[in-house]
């Protein structure tokens, strides 16, 4: 199992937010594989796995946002019934605590990309082959 970089893009909680991050990020050409986007008390945690990391920071570094890169664990899944429940338990029983997880493109209409924070990386990727 292959492993991520996150993007996390730290951002006041504000209507249009969002819409100026794809704003920018488009704008310097970065596309965005996956998206989680949460707000909690005024401040505002957008997840991203993008293609051009260094690019997604340095537009981000730009506007004033503070960034944080971290590595997922990332996990292609075909669209059947119980594939995501398969995995999840196998995580599980390697005593891996799955903290969020968040779904991005795969290329493909019958598959799926996961991307899981998790508790511990290294006993994941080995768990979840």
């Amino acid at each position: 199992m292959p492993r991520a970089k996150q993007l996390t893009i730290w951002v006041s909680d504000q209507p249009g937010r969002l819409g100026e991050i794809g704003a920018t990020l488009g704008a310097k050409k970065v596309n965005i594989r996956a998206l989680m986007a949460t707000t909690d008390g005024g401040r505002g945690a957008v997840r991203v796995v993008v293609d051009k990391g260094a690019a997604a920071k340095k537009a981000c570094a730009a506007m004033g946002w503070e960034t944080t890169e971290e590595d997922v664990l990332a996990i292609t899944l075909t669209d059947n019934p119980g594939t995501l429940g398969k995995v999840a338990k196998k995580l599980g029983a390697a005593g891996v605590n799955i903290n969020y997880a968040y779904v991005g493109s795969a290329g493909s209409a019958r598959r799926t990309n996961v991307f899981m924070g998790v508790s511990d990386i290294k006993a994941a990727l080995k768990a979840a082959r």
